[in-house]
């Protein structure tokens, strides 16, 4: 099952939920539209509790916070709110309608710009993001990671045929992958297996590089290859780690917010021998639509364009 077909599922199912909620409320006195509205209440309120438990699961592993990156209470409410919008707007409607594509310009800035979705999402992810590519003229195509349950090294295969595909038709001699979360994993895999000849560079957002103790929740293969107990890493992690030498880590580009709601700890993210730019304020599905975390990735982008 795709995670656009299990999302459509769940939005029917919410659906449901909705109308046997409104259906009570009804039979106990409300009118059909306060019904509706108390039903769409119940849901908004479940879903506001899920992000809220991601929140307070990530606090019993969390690095500590610098200083610089403390939040007011006012700041905490915001993180709140964005992270709440990012996942409901992302779960219920942009992912819910994506598909992979491939958007080449014959004028195009730079070189081609390939984009890697995180665990259990799929292009739709970049709803934000390729809009900012489409503005400057910038070639580039998504991918949906597919088995959605598969090891992360099964998504290799998909990554190099996407890679070869915007050389040739682009005629650029390589690529910028940008990736999200698991995504990050699969371009270091990719790069374990194929070298570096291909990439100009990797950015990647909110990965975790040395596990999250929240995979331990999740399920699939992939679920298993990013867990992290306590110090640990997996075991697929290790290897990969011991693959990649410092000159390869010079190729990567790791963002990451000390507030994130699923990397746990979040200085998982920090990647030695790499790029390492810390945000605050942002969670974890929000990284891909925060202003902030956009307009510092296309100033990077950017950047490898002029040398």
């Amino acid at each position: 099952m795709t995670a656009r077909v299990l999302l459509r599922w769940v939005l029917l199912l919410q659906a449901g939920a909705v109308a046997g909620v409104a259906s009570l409320a009804h039979g106990a006195g409300l009118t059909w539209p306060l019904a509706l509205l108390a039903a769409l209440g119940v849901l908004l309120l479940v879903r506001m509790l899920i992000t809220a438990n991601n929140f307070l699961l990530t606090r019993g592993h969390s690095s500590p916070t610098p200083d610089d990156f403390l939040l007011a209470p006012p700041a905490r409410l915001r993180l709140f709110a964005e992270e709440f919008m990012a996942t409901m707007l992302q779960s219920s409607w942009f992912m819910t309608r994506a598909s992979a594509r491939e958007t080449l310009y014959p004028d195009a800035l730079g070189v081609p710009v390939l984009l890697l979705h995180g665990y259990g999402c799929n292009s739709g992810y970049w709803a934000h993001l390729t809009p900012l590519l489409d503005a400057r003229r910038i070639s580039h195509a998504t991918l949906d990671l597919e088995p959605l349950m598969g090891a992360i090294d099964d998504y290799v295969p998909m990554v190099a045929a996407a890679v070869d595909s915007l050389c040739a038709k682009s005629g650029a001699p390589a690529v910028v992958i940008v990736a999200h979360s698991m995504g990050g994993l699969v371009a270091r895999a990719y790069l374990r297996e194929h070298g570096a000849g291909r990439l100009r560079h990797v950015f990647t957002l909110g990965t975790p590089h040395h596990g999250t103790s929240l995979a331990q929740m999740g399920v699939g293969k992939n679920a298993a290859q990013m867990q992290r107990r306590g110090e640990a890493m997996s075991d697929w992690l290790q290897g990969l780690s011991r693959s990649e030498t410092p000159e390869l880590r010079g190729l990567i580009t790791s963002f990451y917010t000390h507030h994130d709601n699923i990397v746990a700890p979040q200085t998982s993210s920090v990647l030695p021998d790499a790029h390492n730019i810390a945000f605050g304020g942002v969670g974890h599905v929000a990284m891909g639509r925060n202003p902030r975390v956009l307009e510092r990735l296309m100033q990077e982008i950017a950047k490898l364009f002029t040398h």
